[in-house]
């Protein structure tokens, strides 16, 4: 990717789009420094790495009156966890770069200076591995039966390592809709020989969340996410992020 200026940042906050609410997202990650500078040193300090963290901030403007709008959003998620995924300057489309984390929101900003447009200030902080990834499922297609997306060529996994998977379920709609989603490996693209991976908690409403494979080894280099829906005319709208950390 070149040089670019910002002017498209995908933020999927659990069940929100956070898009078109925000003009300003800042991700950043770090590594705590821990001294163990000794006579050993020849006058130098040393360090070792200690607990990494990430953190996603936000600003925007603010907006209420339902769950697709960031006062509501923000509210009920204030002091709870789920996924966060975030992009630079791209459609969200299957392939393209995402980082994405499960984070807690740890506070909420809002309202300012009488004659202002209302605006509203967030954080969230990790709680599991920042994981730098792609998109799995685009946000703007709906999906109204059963079905599986597109076969991506993530990488085997060494032992130790884990495929992060997050699902951010943006909107549900029909008579007891249900979405069941899953993620798949294969030995090819040509998913002949699927097995399942992972499986995330049915949903019926928008919301979110991450799962990760258990650190074994795992040969196969195709992944994709696959899901079961059920109920009568039910629609869903969902992003799927997923990479190897």
């Amino acid at each position: 990717m070149a040089k670019t200026v910002l002017t498209n940042v995908r933020c999927f906050a659990v069940g929100l789009d956070l898009t078109s609410h925000s003009n300003k997202i800042e991700l950043s990650s770090e590594v705590a420094v821990k001294d163990t500078t000794n006579y050993g040193g020849d006058g130098y300090k040393e360090v070792v790495g200690g607990l990494a963290s990430s953190e996603i901030a936000g600003e925007g403007q603010w907006e209420a009156g339902d769950a697709t709008l960031v006062d509501d959003a923000a509210w009920s998620q204030l002091g709870g966890e789920g996924p966060w995924s975030i992009s630079a300057n791209n459609s969200a489309a299957v392939g393209d770069l995402a980082y994405f984390t499960r984070a807690m929101r740890a506070d909420y900003t809002l309202f300012a200076e009488v004659g202002e447009v209302a605006p509203w200030a967030s954080s969230a902080k990790s709680s599991w591995p920042l994981v730098r990834g792609q998109f799995a499922h685009p946000p703007g297609t709906a999906r109204t039966a059963t079905g599986t997306g597109t076969a991506l060529n993530v990488g085997a996994l060494a032992a130790g390592q884990r495929l992060y998977a997050a699902l951010h379920v943006l909107s549900a709609s029909g008579t007891t809709p249900s979405l069941t989603a899953r993620i798949e490996s294969a030995p090819d693209g040509t998913f002949a020989a699927a097995t399942t991976r992972a499986t995330f908690t049915a949903a019926t409403a928008a919301g979110g969340e991450v799962v990760r494979t258990d650190g074994t080894a795992i040969t196969d280099a195709w992944w994709r996410i696959a899901w079961t829906i059920s109920g009568t005319t039910p629609s869903f709208l969902f992003v799927g992020t997923l990479g190897i950390r």
